[in-house]
């Protein structure tokens, strides 16, 4: 969501430096970082180090540092105080083992009928390590495999995991490559293993960078995603190994990323008219379904399915497979609008989802029941409920005004409808996860909210939530009384962007994080808050400790609430998270001890970094944190209130200034050259045309996608002109070289009805939400930088298009939307639509930046 323009001088770390002296003279720092911090770890690591700088060398000395209350009192360390006497004989034999591992195996020798006991306290002791342990003394075949097992199942984990070892079968790596995504996990790797990613498209030359892997504790590997890809594409992947900075080993990878539609077998084309007789569509019933080769279409031609009263559901897709819904109404459901269970390869596609679910018969303590006899709460009813199932797409869709309506906090647990439920551990793990949610919108209203928005079963387990490899982006998702939306579970390479959110009592929930690493980035989240109008943090991890052991990296996303940024909530009484937090604006207006924190981490686990990040809170007006704070810990922004407040008001458009050291790469937004473009057009800028103003009467004029309704426009005699009117979009195709300086000008006319009147570069015919710039419109959305302030006048707009990372355009599409029309008919007129070059008049420094709006819905 944020712009990054990269500043390779210093001026901004001198200043903030210069800030800090001043403030420290002065005695008046506002910085709420806490005294004493202390970063923790592993219980066992802290304990050997402890024992360590004590000089603790006796069992006596052991056990009384163990009857220390900073360690006994949590929940999760109780079997300290428990089992103290074999806890203190088990870090005696760590500290002269220096290895875990040979320590179980030299107490196993001493004593075999504790054998259980020393795996069990040592997976406790080290649980971000433990399926390592495990693994390793499992290929230790002296001892048992039954041993293991008990062992693990009594540390809370799950041997399944273990027995195979999971990089077993001559795995060495795997690659899942999504529409614009893809994911690399290689395994048998080391902690500390030096590598470097690249990456290209297998018909250019020029490598780019990518973000390095990242160690995943849990299985042994390196894993990481490469973001912000071309459909169906071919690309290279090159991962070096170092030593120091030469290259020791290299390894090269190819994959090609999905197309954005699947293939459809003519043969199974259906039309909704001539399958659906009202009632329930059961799929199982009609025999309906595609293969990987061809898939069945079921199309909406005007007839809303209705579910009759009963049905448990509008859709039952059962377990059939490759199938796309495409444009289709959907009311009623029982329980669900669509559900679908132990089936693959789904596409829901521009459908309307609404009227599920139960409405509550009896409130008790504020909870609804079905009615006075039952005795389960009302919960887990959604829009789409997929069960067991994997491999699902969701796009352009609306999931809204379900039956029911969830509690808030003030009663309890919230328990009610969701938008979207699922869980995505299908039984073939070719069919797990891979999730693809874009360009919907999921929502409640103020007094008839969702539990969760987006809501996934078994959280608290590996295989739990969207599980692995999948991409929600662009959505715009409101309005529960829990979170916005749960990632919680697995988390192997899950990405959460371009979104944006608000109106719920947290927003989005990575707790626990089981695999990872997940990516959360570029969203813009505001507005927070339950029913009650109260919220708890933007971002919600925990549980590090005892569910192990993911990272969450957090990117470069735009926050804007009265409650807190990133924050832990308790998971099985651990607060401790993994997170790499960069290059984010966390703006709050509400403070006291445990809100209003850009950062509350109460547990400080010593491989989180936060970086570069703007944190400000108007309450105090300056920054609010509790955490570990170390270098570049802070933007400079952090104690600039009136940029602070600048962006709080501009919102969704403007520009964080970044030093070149903290691009994130193939994350960040730009590139260090992209932005100092930006910074040399300005309005003093000759402009010098290119060979291609567009003539609408001399190139095809092609309906875009499914939002071409209406399809109603005309142009002038001379062709400079094209006007649109009611829902219409039409893209026109280009072949224009776009460099870095490469503007768009038009001349804009419309007569102000209509939700969007905008502009989108695209290079295929299914909409990006990102790509599309709106000028005018009753409709939110975040890229509205270029404004059209006329009515029934021409104004001219000029957009920076080489500016804008659009790397690939072979189409213009011109937006004339309006879903929801009045008595006056939109229209807009697009005229001397041409493509320029801008030479500099004079080149001279610049300190302000060109606005460009952010890519959310």
């Amino acid at each position: 969501m944020i712009m990054c323009q990269a500043n390779k001088t210093k001026w901004g770390s001198i200043i903030f430096a210069a800030i800090f002296l001043v403030l420290a003279i002065t005695g008046c720092s506002q910085f709420r970082a806490p005294e004493n911090v202390s970063a923790t770890d592993q219980l066992g690591s802290v304990l050997i180090s402890e024992i360590k700088r004590q000089k603790l060398e006796s069992h006596s000395g052991i056990l009384a540092l163990l009857e220390n209350p900073t360690y006994t009192s949590k929940k999760k360390h109780r079997f300290l105080g428990e089992d103290k006497k074999n806890v203190s004989k088990l870090l005696l034999e760590i500290l002269n083992s220096q290895s875990v591992t040979q320590a179980v195996i030299s107490l196993r020798e001493k004593d075999s009928s504790l054998t259980s006991k020393w795996v069990t306290l040592a997976l406790r002791l080290y649980p971000i390590d433990a399926y390592r342990i495990l693994e390793q003394l499992y290929a230790d075949s002296t001892i048992k495999n039954t041993i293991l097992e008990t062992a693990a199942l009594s540390a809370g984990l799950s041997p399944s995991r273990i027995f195979p070892a999971p990089a077993s079968n001559d795995i060495d790596y795997r690659i899942v490559p999504l529409i614009h995504s893809a994911s690399l996990t290689v395994y048998n790797e080391s902690e500390d293993a030096n590598t470097r990613l690249w990456y290209k498209r297998s018909d250019e030359g020029t490598w780019l960078p990518a973000l390095e892997l990242q160690w995943e504790p849990i299985q042994g590997a390196l894993s990481g995603s490469i973001v912000h890809l071309a459909a169906q594409t071919e690309y290279d992947v090159k991962l070096e190994y170092m030593d120091n900075d030469n290259v020791i080993e290299e390894q090269r990878y190819r994959f090609q990323t999905r197309p954005n539609s699947p293939p459809i077998d003519p043969e199974k084309i259906y039309h909704l008219s001539e399958i659906y007789n009202g009632g329930q569509l059961n799929l199982t019933t009609l025999g309906i379904q595609g293969d990987e080769d061809g898939w069945a279409l079921i199309k909406g031609d005007g007839i809303e399915i209705i579910a009759a009263e009963g049905d448990n559901s509008a859709i039952d897709v059962g377990s059939q497979s490759y199938i796309k819904f495409e444009n289709i109404t959907v009311k009623g459901g029982r329980l669900y609008g669509i559900g679908a269970k132990k089936a693959h390869h789904l596409w829901i596609d521009g459908c309307d989802i609404s009227e599920f679910g139960r409405v509550a018969g009896d409130m008790r303590d504020g909870v609804g029941y079905a009615s006075t006899e039952s005795t389960k709460v009302i919960n887990y009813d959604s829009g789409i409920f997929l069960q067991e199932t994997g491999v699902v797409t969701i796009e352009n869709c609306e999931i809204h005004s379900p039956n029911g309506k969830a509690n808030h906090w003030g009663y309890g647990h919230p328990y009610g409808p969701s938008a979207l439920l699922l869980a995505a551990r299908h039984s073939v793990d070719e069919y797990r996860g891979q999730y693809i949610i874009r360009h919907n919108r999921f929502y409640g209203t103020d007094t008839h909210r969702f539990n969760d928005v987006i809501e996934s079963r078994a959280n608290a387990r590996s295989w739990g939530g969207f599980l692995r490899d999948s991409a929600i982006h662009d959505n715009y998702l409101a309005y529960a009384n829990d979170d916005i939306i749960e990632l919680d579970g697995g988390q192997s390479n899950v990405l959460f962007y371009n979104n944006e959110i608000e109106q719920g009592y947290c927003g989005i929930s990575a707790i626990p994080n089981m695999l990872g690493p997940s990516y959360i980035f570029n969203n813009y989240i505001h507005n927070l808050g339950d029913e009650r109008q109260k919220a708890w943090a933007a971002f919600k991890l925990g549980g590090l400790m005892s569910m192990p052991a993911g990272v969450v990296n957090i990117f470069e996303n735009l926050v804007i609430t009265s409650s807190n940024g990133v924050t832990a909530s308790r998971f099985e009484g651990d607060y401790t998270f993994w997170t790499n937090v960069k290059n984010n604006v966390l703006i709050h207006d509400k403070y006291w001890t445990k809100m209003g924190q850009g950062i509350y981490d109460v547990e400080q686990y010593s491989n989180s970094e936060f970086t570069n990040n703007v944190i400000y809170n108007s309450q105090i007006n300056a920054p609010s944190v509790h955490a570990n704070v170390g270098e570049n810990f802070y933007h400079p922004w952090s104690e600039r209130a009136d940029v602070v407040e600048n962006i709080s008001h501009s919102a969704t458009s403007f520009n964080l200034e970044i030093e070149e050291q903290f691009i994130i790469p193939n994350f960040s937004r730009f590139s260090s050259a992209a932005q100092n473009t930006l910074a040399k057009v300005d309005a003093t800028s000759e402009l010098t045309e290119s060979d291609f103003p567009i003539n609408f009467n001399q190139i095809p004029i092609k309906s875009f996608d499914t939002q071409d309704e209406d399809g109603e426009y005309r142009t002038s005699a001379n062709g400079d002109t094209i006007t649109l009117f009611g829902n219409t979009w039409k893209s026109v195709a280009i072949d224009v070289s776009i460099t870095p300086e490469t503007v768009l000008q038009l001349e804009l006319r419309s007569n102000g009805a209509g939700e969007i009147v905008g502009i989108a570069f695209e290079n295929d015919n299914t909409l990006t939400s990102s790509k599309l710039y709106k000028f005018s419109g009753s409709q939110k959305w975040s890229n509205d930088a270029f404004n059209y302030s006329k009515i029934d006048e021409f104004e001219t707009i000029t957009i920076p298009v080489g500016s804008l990372n659009l790397k690939e355009i072979d189409r213009l599409v011109l937006v004339m939307d309006d879903d929801k029309p009045t008595n006056t008919i939109s229209q807009v007129s697009f005229q001397n639509v041409r493509f320029l070059e801008p030479v500099t008049a004079q080149q001279n420094e610049m300190n302000s930046v060109i606005k460009v709006g952010v890519s959310a819905d």
